[in-house]
């Protein structure tokens, strides 16, 4: 059996993610959250959604951004 990387579980039902060129082994979502997901640029919470970019930043909404002086951006089109 493989082991979750994050976890470190021993579990019949892993599942692989290849992100950038690279596989990597998980026991849950949750996990691969953990281990895969970008961190917000303001609040440092892990971007689940869309989230937004700016200058190469990754905002988990526009709200953030605004607040590390993003200007010119919105959660929708309008």
């Amino acid at each position: 059996m493989t082991r979750c990387e994050v976890c470190g579980n021993e579990y019949d039902k892993m599942f692989a993610v290849v992100a950038n060129g690279e596989q990597h082994f998980f026991d849950s979502f949750e996990c691969a959250i953990h281990a895969l997901a970008p961190t917000c640029a303001h609040c440092s919470c892990r971007v689940l959604g869309h989230g937004v970019e700016a200058s190469g930043a990754i905002y988990c909404w526009a709200n953030c951004a605004r607040q590390a002086g993003v200007s010119n951006i919105a959660d929708r089109a309008a």
